[in-house]
């Protein structure tokens, strides 16, 4: 998550005569806690911005031209509101922490070539059409800083998983900018409306998109803002729409596994061959595993629910394996005391040794140490979902797979292929980890002969 660009005004970086483009500000934008994923999109704003500005030395360009080149886009009527917002915070990071150029008045700026001699008002990244102050430039605005902390503390309270913290905090700085950047308490059931309807009706987000976006502004009043703005009954939804799994046949999957190679491939397997989702199977650990029994325990799935899955008996080999590289990482690990293990919940409270022993390691280990963003730990944690999709993507190209694979897709497979080797729906449920049989139910429209086993008619002539 990143802060708000409000401070970044008042104490700019020091100065860098020796600016490396665009490695250096991706670096100041992760320093300034911007998502990763939008790294090029900021990068995108700035090459845009000295584009309006051609032949003009950088370092001379401030303030009135950041003012100006927003306007013009605004002007364009192709950007959102919250999209110009972006653009503002790309360049004053750009200036303010990259360059560590403070944003000063130097001259005024014309809004566009037609209007090239008129005066614009003295201030620095003025924002005139705005109805409300700025925290950009105000520091009687909304206070990102202390919005964020108290969003932090009341989600990590409620025990959310750090992606849903992550997407929630995105919707939320998505719907203060929309409008304005109002304070959330001084807004109401009337702004969100106005909000989910301009999802719905401009953005034309999917039902799913729009839901998502709903429950975190109810979280931001409810837990956050403590205020009370009623329910949304009456307001503009967008269309629900229902969609089938993708599936792929037995041998497909086969193609596909086969084209997978090391750690990601045995994933892959343990995948298919359990219906685990795959933030479970990177979260196993050494625990978990009961071979004896033939069983592996999933825990803390989704719902925060526990439930047992088979032992596939042939990666029992390649897993023994994998097990033993594993000790020997650990042992490593251990001689250069960087062996503890993040332990969920307060575990690590009540157990003290429990991050330091074996068998609470993660199957599946990072490449590398990282720093915990929570707890600002450095150690080693289990792999990233994205190695996994990056795997199987290159597979499914490689296998000419034509449908749109992703590691899930394993899982659609793992609950089709049962019920058509004639597994009975309670059963799949169980193993799924799905709390209403009717979530289970969809992977009957999508078995080789349909949910009821009818033969077309025209195989019958």
């Amino acid at each position: 998550m990143r802060q708000r660009a409000q401070n970044r005004l008042i104490s700019p970086a020091p100065y860098n005569p020796y600016p490396v483009w665009p490695d250096g500000y991706f670096n100041a934008l992760q320093e300034a806690g911007v998502h990763q994923d939008l790294f090029l999109i900021y990068a995108n704003w700035v090459r845009a911005f000295f584009a309006k500005n051609p032949g003009k030395a950088r370092r001379s360009l401030g303030g009135p031209e950041i003012k100006c080149f927003l306007q013009q886009i605004e002007k364009s009527g192709t950007v959102s509101h919250a999209e110009r917002l972006q653009a503002r915070e790309a360049l004053i990071l750009y200036y303010e922490k990259f360059r560590g150029i403070p944003l000063v008045k130097r001259r005024y700026c014309p809004v566009d070539e037609k209007n090239e001699n008129a005066t614009r008002q003295n201030e620095i990244l003025s924002d005139s059409t705005q109805k409300t102050s700025s925290p950009l430039n105000s520091t009687k605005g909304l206070d990102w800083s202390a919005l964020k902390n108290a969003y932090l503390t009341a989600i990590r309270v409620e025990n959310y998983a750090r992606s849903t913290e992550k997407t929630y905090w995105q919707w939320i700085r998505d719907y203060i900018h929309y409008h304005q950047d109002r304070r959330p308490s001084a807004m109401g059931a009337s702004e969100i409306e106005a909000y989910l309807g301009y999802l719905a009706l401009k953005k034309r987000v999917a039902a799913s998109t729009q839901n998502q976006a709903l429950n975190a502004i109810v979280f931001l009043y409810r837990k956050v803002v403590k205020k009370d703005v009623g329910d949304f009954s009456s307001f503009t939804r967008a269309r629900t729409g229902k969609r089938l799994p993708v599936v792929c046949s037995r041998e497909e999957v086969s193609h596909l596994l086969s084209r997978m190679n090391g750690v990601e491939a045995l994933i892959a397997k343990l995948m298919y061959g359990t219906g685990m989702r795959v933030s479970e199977a990177l979260r196993l650990r050494i625990q978990d595993l009961n071979m004896v029994r033939k069983e592996i325990t999933v825990r803390g799935g989704k719902g925060n629910k526990d439930r047992r899955v088979p032992f596939p008996d042939s990666i029992r080999e390649p897993l023994n394996a994998h097990l033993d590289w594993r000790r020997t990482l650990f042992d490593a690990d251990r001689l250069k005391n960087m062996h503890e293990v993040e332990l969920p919940g307060a575990l690590a409270r009540k157990y003290p040794s429990a991050p330091y022993e074996w068998k609470w390691q993660y199957v599946f280990p990072a490449d590398d140490y990282s720093t915990d963003p929570r707890s600002g730990a450095y150690r080693r944690h289990h792999i990233l979902p994205k190695r996994m999709q990056r795997a199987v993507r290159q597979a499914a190209r490689e296998a000419q797979i034509q449908s749109r694979i992703t590691p899930h897709t394993l899982r659609h497979c793992f609950a089709t292929h049962l019920l058509e080797a004639g597994q009975d729906i309670r059963t799949v449920q169980e193993l799924l980890g799905h709390s209403d049989v009717k979530t289970t139910m969809i992977y009957t429209h999508v078995l080789n002969k349909g949910p009821l086993g009818v033969v077309s008619p025209l195989d019958t002539l």
